[in-house]
């Protein structure tokens, strides 16, 4: 069964060259626009990955990750965050992030990523 991940991001652009790359891996894909409906597809059907984009719009990628760690069952999720600012490893290990990747990156580098976690 196809390992399922779910992106996070409100660049529609991005989300789709993400979701091609990751599908022509053997990836199921599923996507969100904003954190909101991030946490609706992670209530509907636990993913196996998260990739999180961090400034988005409503609800940021921090504010998802408080929610997010709301959810029962949800701690051993992954997640990989895609950021414009360079320098956030630190505050990243502190919120429990696994990886991040500073926009824009290599699709195969975020592969890797990826295949180390699942």
């Amino acid at each position: 069964m196809p390992k399922k991940i779910l992106i996070i991001d409100d660049d529609p652009t991005m989300v789709k060259m993400v979701e091609s790359f990751l599908a022509a891996h053997g990836y199921t894909v599923l996507s969100a626009s904003g954190g909101e409906e991030g946490l609706e597809q992670i209530r509907a059907g636990r993913p196996d990955l998260i990739i999180l984009d961090i400034q988005m719009p409503a609800m940021n990628g921090y504010t998802f990750i408080f929610e997010f760690k709301k959810i029962p069952d949800t701690s051993a999720i992954p997640v990989i965050v895609l950021t414009a600012k360079d320098g956030m490893a630190e505050i990243f290990k502190v919120e429990g992030v696994k990886e991040y990747l500073t926009k824009p990156f290599q699709p195969e580098v975020l592969l890797a990523k990826i295949k180390k976690y699942l």
